[in-house]
């Protein structure tokens, strides 16, 4: 038979992983793209989008068995979609590769 909590703590495991892999991903990505593309493109800068993935990441390495709803881990996986779905698309449209 199923233990609710041993299941409950299997999605949590998934979700915190998923977090993890989402922002690793976002945090690399934006260390290929050229600085100066983030300026043609009217975003934040380089450095600024690097400190904030970067510290999101760190987070969420060092506060690994906190609950995925903890406010740091909502800022930082937000900060890292947010880089994925609109900064990302808009630097990438301006560089060739």
């Amino acid at each position: 038979m199923i233990n609710i909590f041993e299941a409950e703590g299997y999605v949590v495991l998934a979700v915190i992983f998923i977090a993890l892999t989402v922002k690793a991903f976002a945090f690399v990505n934006a260390l290929l793209w050229p600085a100066e593309a983030y300026t043609a493109a009217s975003k934040l800068t380089k450095p600024a989008w690097l400190a904030i993935l970067g510290v999101g990441l760190v987070a969420q390495i060092v506060l690994i068995n906190a609950s995925p709803l903890n406010p740091i881990h909502l800022i930082a996986s937000i900060a890292a979609i947010v880089f994925l779905v609109d900064v990302r698309p808009a630097v990438a449209e301006l560089t060739r590769r």
